[in-house]
């Protein structure tokens, strides 16, 4: 579904790996997370220099909860708000998987 006014431009590094872009739209200006931050625990782990789908995903997670404690409640929040955590779930299960065989903070599959 493309919105009216968003923008959003995703770079490749030189080895076509997925690397950093921005998303923008009405009220809100998204830099991503360019390149791997490298293994846990070691000396060369780099710091992160953008956002993560994780954290944007809470983002929008705790906005429409605030909605729910509001007169704006309805079932349409609340089924968005499930499918959101199993979003969230699954992107979770992927890290999880990553960390198990040594890949995440790397460009390995």
């Amino acid at each position: 579904m493309a919105l009216q006014g968003h923008y959003a431009e995703h770079w490749l590094d030189e080895n076509d790996n997925p690397a950093g872009g921005v998303s923008t739209g009405r009220g809100f200006t998204i830099s991503w997370q360019n390149g791997p931050l490298g293994k846990m625990e070691t000396i060369d782990r780099r710091e992160p220099n953008g956002a993560f789908v994780e954290d944007v995903l809470q983002a929008v997670i705790g906005r429409i909860e605030f909605y729910q404690k509001s007169q704006f409640a309805c079932e349409e929040n609340s089924d968005a708000l499930e499918m959101l955590a199993l979003a969230a779930k699954m992107l979770d299960r992927r890290t999880k998987n990553r960390e198990a065989r040594a890949a995440e903070g790397t460009h390995t599959a």
